[in-house]
């Protein structure tokens, strides 16, 4: 049975709430049906979303503008949920409030289109809308059962940022295996001055190394990283920082993440995605900097990639005004205007081509990385996995514990913590 703890004990209201509105959301989209307007009338549909910077919101106005002025009838209203975006939404879902389309994270897309609560989208879908276009791993972040729930508006991988001049000065190329990388590393490392890499440990960033030699980070809804080729692939991290005394994490070093850590010259390398690129040359405008794909492990590529998607209320009443929207911001000329500014990667290859982005010399590397990318998205009880591992993880990082048995008392309680 499919653990429902994480949704705070709503999963039955939820589903009670579906029952009760069948009848008034089987609308697939057709003419006359909910959501179309009566000729002269206009229809409103509500987008949610979190807050984001003063650039992306205005950009994000501009691309809705766009839509509503080839879409005279529809209209969209906006709404932002600046904190606590997932419970705020789940509130109003249960409430019968939902707004008709909102974001929804990879991270929550399993637990979420489990309730029933997230309208399949597979029969509005045309010809046109080109699915084969979308990056493969990105999409099936939101399929279940072999239905399509969303679409990702955008997304990002990981690469791995690196010191020009660093490397400049110590001679060294790029690193392209792990065994290069943790060379490089020690070579790069200046006592505590500089590190060679600036680690984060935590799953959502290690989830593709920890599942490099084979192990599962999860199987059948249930945590089993203490498997030990999960404990392998993970454990040369752990001697990095304990044993070659080559890499920290951000607070070691006195910053707050990964991107302060590098762009304050205290880390040659670390692993980041798109959002550092914009961060870097703004607060950084001297950092000489570059990226590249992440080393490979046992001669496979692998990295890490965050996407959201826009999905639709299955209690709206306005099924295919709120199509009418998705389709034109996740569609090609929607998403080359909303990722022309480099916030956020293309989700479609040909918009990625169009605006250059796959031979961008930063760009670049992010984008070669989305077709083989492990989504930072799994279960159900993945949120519950992930706190429980985090919780535990950092301790083998910091030398107070063998990693194996740090991973098997947070496998243990998160199992527990499952169980109930």
């Amino acid at each position: 049975m499919v653990n429902k703890k994480w949704f705070a004990g709503i999963g039955i209201s939820v589903m009670l709430l579906g029952s009760s509105l069948a009848g008034c959301s089987s609308n697939s989209g057709g003419e006359g049906g909910a959501g179309s307007p009566q000729e002269g009338e206009k229809v409103q549909i509500t987008l949610a979303g979190w807050g984001s910077s003063p650039e992306e919101t205005k950009l994000l106005d501009e691309v809705i503008a766009d839509f509503e002025s080839e879409n005279p009838d529809i209209d969209v209203k906006r709404d932002t949920i600046a904190d606590q975006y997932m419970d705020v939404i789940k509130t109003r879902l249960i409430g019968g409030e939902g707004p008709d389309v909102f974001y929804l994270d990879a991270f929550e897309a399993p637990g979420l289109i489990e309730t029933g609560v997230v309208e399949p989208l597979d029969s509005y879908i045309n010809e046109d809308f080109d699915i084969a276009d979308f990056e493969e791993p990105l999409i099936q972040a939101f399929q279940k059962d072999g239905q399509t729930f969303g679409f990702p508006k955008g997304y990002s991988t990981l690469a791995m940022f690196y010191n020009k001049k660093m490397f400049e000065e110590a001679g060294l190329e790029v690193p392209a295996t792990w065994e290069e990388f943790e060379e490089a590393a020690k070579n790069l490392t200046d006592g505590t001055n500089v590190y060679g890499f600036g680690a984060s440990p935590e799953l959502a960033r290690l989830y593709h190394i920890a599942e490099s030699k084979g192990g599962k980070v999860a199987t059948d809804n249930k945590a089993t990283f203490a498997d030990p080729k999960v404990v392998e692939a993970l454990q040369p991290i752990i001697d990095m920082h304990n044993v070659d005394k080559s890499a920290a994490e951000p607070k070691e070093a006195g910053a707050n993440w990964t991107g302060e850590m590098f762009g304050q010259g205290k880390a040659a390398m670390v692993f980041e995605g798109n959002w550092a690129i914009p961060y870097l040359q703004s607060t950084f405008p001297d950092l000489e900097f570059d990226t590249a794909e992440l080393p490979t492990i046992d001669g496979n590529k692998g990295t890490m990639a965050y996407t959201v998607s826009y999905v639709m209320n299955a209690a709206s009443e306005k099924k295919e005004a709120s199509w009418k929207l998705i389709s034109y911001l996740t569609g090609k000329e929607g998403m080359e205007k909303w990722t022309s500014k480099g916030f956020e990667l293309p989700s479609r290859v040909s918009v990625a081509e169009n605006l250059g982005f796959d031979k961008d010399e930063l760009r670049g590397p992010l984008v070669a990385g989305a077709s083989y990318s492990t989504v930072w998205a799994d279960d159900t009880n993945l949120p519950i996995i992930f706190n429980n591992f985090n919780n535990q993880y950092v301790s083998a990082f910091l030398g107070e514990r063998p990693l194996d048995q740090a991973l098997k008392e947070a496998q243990d309680q998160a199992n527990s913590e499952i169980g109930d």
